[in-house]
C-alpha cells in the first residue's frame, strides 16, 4: 500500500499496517479484531493523511468495542492530556518511582554547592538517591536532544557536592531524565556516558515509561473515556493521576457533581482498565 502518511514532526512515510497491528496488540485488541480496524482504516487513507488522524480513527473504531483497549490504546495520547504545564506529568513520574520501592519528593528547591535548583523529582532509597528532571513534551514525536542531559548533569553535580557532605559518600547519587517523547541518538550516548538515569517512552528497551506503566498498572486518569476534558483537568489539579487513586477518593469524584451512578462507571472503567 503506497500511501504516504505525515508524522507529527512534518516527517512523510509509507503507512505501515504492521505498526498500526502492534499497537492495536499491545492495547489487547484480538487478531481478528486488529485486521478488522486495519481493514476499515485502509479504505479511508488518502495521500498525507496524518498519523494523529489514522490514531484518531482507530481510537473510534475501539471505543465501540472495548472502552478497556481503547483506553489502553489511547496511553501516550493520554499522558500529553496531562499538559500543558508538565506539572502533573512530574507528579506521575514521581508516582512510578514510588512504585518501585523510592521515597518520593517532588517540585523541591534543593540547595547546590553554588546555586539554588529547582528539582521536579527527588528520589530515594537506603543507599542511593536520584535527582530527576521531567521533560514533558506536548509532542509525543519530539526529540529530547543531547542539551537536556548536559543541563541535568551540571546540575546534579552540584547538587552531589553537597549531598556528599550531608548524606556521605557512600550512597549511590545519580542524576536522571524521564520524558514522555524520545531522546536523540547523541541524548542517549551521552547519558550512558555520564551514568545518568534515562528513560523514555519506549527507552530502555525493557524498562521504558510504557513498561513501568505497564508493569505496575499505572494508567493515568486521562485514559478514561467516562471522564471529560475539564473532569481529568480537575483531578490533575488534586493531585489525584492515576486510576488506582480514585477509589481513595470517591469525595473528590462527589466534589466534582457527579452522580453516583456517573462514579461507579468511572470506577468500573478504572479497574477494568488496570486489570489483568
Amino acid at each position: 500500500m503506497n500511501i504516504q502518511v505525515i508524522k507529527g514532526n512534518g516527517e512523510k512515510v509509507l503507512f505501515d499496517p504492521e505498526k498500526l497491528k502492534q499497537a492495536l496488540s499491545l492495547s489487547g485488541a484480538e487478531i481478528e479484531e486488529q485486521e478488522n480496524i486495519i481493514r476499515q482504516i485502509a479504505s479511508k487513507l488518502y495521500d498525507g493523511i496524518s498519523t494523529r488522524k489514522i490514531y484518531q480513527m482507530a481510537f473510534d473504531l475501539l471505543k465501540k468495542e472495548s472502552l478497556k483497549i481503547a483506553g489502553r490504546y489511547s496511553l501516550k495520547n493520554a499522558i500529553i492530556e496531562m499538559g500543558p504545564t508538565g506539572y502533573p506529568f512530574e507528579v506521575f513520574v514521581g508516582k512510578i518511582f514510588e512504585t518501585m520501592g523510592y521515597e518520593v519528593e517532588t517540585g523541591i528547591i534543593v540547595q547546590g554547592k553554588c546555586i539554588q535548583h529547582e528539582v521536579d523529582v527527588i528520589a530515594r532509597k537506603p543507599g542511593e538517591m536520584i535527582m530527576i528532571e521531567c521533560k514533558f513534551h506536548m509532542d509525543s514525536s519530539a526529540n529530547s536532544g543531547v542539551q537536556v542531559p548536559l543541563y541535568v548533569q551540571s546540575r546534579y553535580l552540584d547538587v552531589r557536592s553537597v549531598w556528599e557532605e550531608q548524606y556521605g559518600k557512600n550512597i549511590r547519587y545519580r542524576g536522571g531524565v524521564v520524558t514522555n517523547s524520545r531522546f536523540s541518538d547523541d541524548a542517549m550516548n551521552y547519558g550512558k556516558c555520564a551514568g545518568l538515569l534515562l528513560i523514555s517512552w519506549n527507552y530502555p528497551a525493557d524498562t521504558g515509561l510504557k513498561y513501568w506503566i505497564d508493569k505496575n498498572k499505572l494508567h493515568p486518569v486521562t485514559c478514561l473515556i467516562s471522564l471529560n476534558k475539564k473532569d481529568k483537568q480537575f483531578l490533575l489539579e488534586k493531585e489525584i493521576v492515576l486510576c488506582n487513586q480514585l477509589n481513595e477518593n470517591l469525595h473528590v469524584l462527589r466534589d466534582m457533581g457527579l452522580t453516583e451512578n456517573q462514579i461507579k462507571k468511572i470506577i468500573r472503567e478504572a479497574e477494568n482498565l488496570i486489570a489483568e
